[in-house]
C-alpha cells in the first residue's frame, strides 16, 4: 500500500547556542536541561558534513578531498580494497559552460583520493538524461582525459545490463526499480553532484543526482517514466533503494535560476561532502540561501534517511555562514517559489 511522506515537516530542534540561551533565559530545570542535552548527543540521525573553500578549478582537489575524508573519519582501513563507483552529473556540454556538469578535475581529484587510501578500483558511471550518446558527452565534457590518465573505466548506465528489485521507498507509483548491474559489483556509490537550482525539484544536489543511475533504455529520455511517477517521490524512492554511501558536491561554480541546464553560472567557491546525502543536501541548500524544509524531497526524507535540522548537522571545515551565497530564483517557477531562507 502506498503512503505519502512528501509533506514538509518542520522540527524545532535547538543548536548548542540556542540550548544554552533557553536554559539561561527560560529557566529550565537542571533535569530538563540534562534531558535536552542528552537528546542532542543521542539523536540517531546526527550527521557531519565538510565544507571546503575552493576558488577555482586549478587547485589540488585530491588534497582537499583527502582532508575532508580525515575530518569525517574516513580511514585507509575503511577504503582498502573497496571498489568505488563515482557518479557525476553529466547533462549537456556547451563551450565555456562549467556550471552545467560536475567538473572533470573534481572527478579526477576524487578518484585520486580514493586510490590514495587504497581503493581496489575506481570507476565512473553515468546515464545522462538528455544526451543519448554518452561517450560523446564524456569526450566533450573533458572527462575522457581523466579516464585516460589513470586509467579509469566509464560505464554507460543507460545501456548497462539490468536487474530488478522492490521499490524500498514506496511513495511513488513505481512498484519495482530496474537498476544497472554494475551496482552489484561495487562497494561504495559516491554521488558527485553539481550545485544547481532545478525547474521541477527546486534544487538538484546529491540525492537528485541518483536519477542518473536509472537506465535510459528502460526509463526513457529524459527519464520520462520517473517524471510521470513524480520527481520528488522518485528521488526519495531511488535513494531509499540504492542507499548511496557518500556525496561530494561541486559548488566551485554552481547554477542559479532556471536549472539544471538553462540557468546562469554563480561562483560559490566550495566543495561539500559527507557520508549522509540528506545532510549534505541540506547544507548545500543553506549555502545557496534556500530553506531545505521547503524542498519537498528533502523534507520527506527528514528522519527517514538522516536529518536536515541544522542543530544536528555538525559542520566541519569552513564556516557555512561565511561561504553562503544567495542563488537567484525565478518566481514564475512553482518549485522555486517561497523557498528562500
Amino acid at each position: 500500500m502506498k503512503h505519502s511522506k512528501s509533506t514538509i515537516i518542520k522540527k524545532p530542534f535547538l543548536t548548542r547556542r540556542e540550548f544554552l540561551g533557553v536554559t539561561l533565559a527560560g529557566g529550565l530545570t537542571a533535569f530538563s536541561a540534562i534531558k535536552l542535552l542528552n537528546l542532542y548527543k543521542n539523536f540517531k540521525y546526527r550527521a557531519e558534513t565538510f565544507i571546503a573553500g575552493a576558488d577555482n578549478y586549478t587547485i589540488d582537489f585530491s588534497k582537499i578531498i583527502l582532508s575532508g575524508f580525515k575530518e569525517l573519519g574516513i580511514t585507509p582501513e575503511e577504503i582498502k580494497n573497496k571498489r568505488i563507483l563515482l557518479k557525476p552529473n553529466l547533462v549537456e556540454t556547451h563551450e565555456g559552460s562549467v556550471h552545467i556538469n560536475t567538473h572533470p578535475l573534481v572527478i579526477h581529484g576524487a578518484a585520486e583520493a580514493f586510490l590514495t587510501l587504497g581503493a581496489k578500483k575506481v570507476l565512473i558511471a553515468e546515464g545522462p538524461g538528455h544526451c543519448r550518446d554518452s561517450l560523446l558527452l564524456v569526450e566533450e565534457s573533458g572527462l575522457s582525459d581523466v579516464l585516460k590518465e589513470n586509467p579509469i573505466r566509464f560505464v554507460d548506465i543507460n545501456y548497462d545490463d539490468v536487474y530488478t528489485m522492490p521499490n524500498l521507498g514506496g511513495i511513488s507509483s513505481l512498484e519495482n526499480m530496474v537498476l544497472p548491474k554494475i551496482l552489484k559489483s561495487v562497494d561504495w556509490i559516491v554521488s558527485m553532484a553539481k550545485m544547481k537550482t532545478h525547474h521541477w525539484a527546486g534544487v538538484t544536489l546529491s540525492m537528485k543526482n541518483m536519477f542518473g543511475l536509472m537506465p535510459g533504455s528502460y526509463y526513457g529520455w529524459p527519464k520520462n517514466v520517473l517524471h510521470w511517477a513524480g520527481i520528488n517521490q522518485c528521488i526519495f524512492d531511488i535513494n531509499a533503494t540504492i542507499k548511496p554511501h557518500f556525496a561530494i558536491v561541486d559548488g566551485i561554480v554552481g547554477m542559479q535560476g532556471d536549472g539544471p541546464i538553462m540557468g546562469e553560472p554563480i561562483n560559490s567557491g566550495l566543495l561539500i561532502m559527507g557520508r549522509n546525502l540528506l545532510a549534505v543536501d541540506a547544507t548545500c541548500a543553506r549555502l545557496m540561501g534556500i530553506d531545505p524544509y521547503k524542498i519537498s524531497h528533502l523534507a520527506a526524507a527528514d528522519h527517514q534517511f538522516g536529518t536536515i535540522s541544522k542543530a544536528f548537522i555538525q559542520q566541519r571545515g569552513e564556516s557555512l555562514s561565511l561561504l553562503k551565497t544567495n542563488y537567484n530564483l525565478i518566481d514564475v517557477i512553482p518549485a522555486q517559489q517561497g523557498i528562500q531562507l
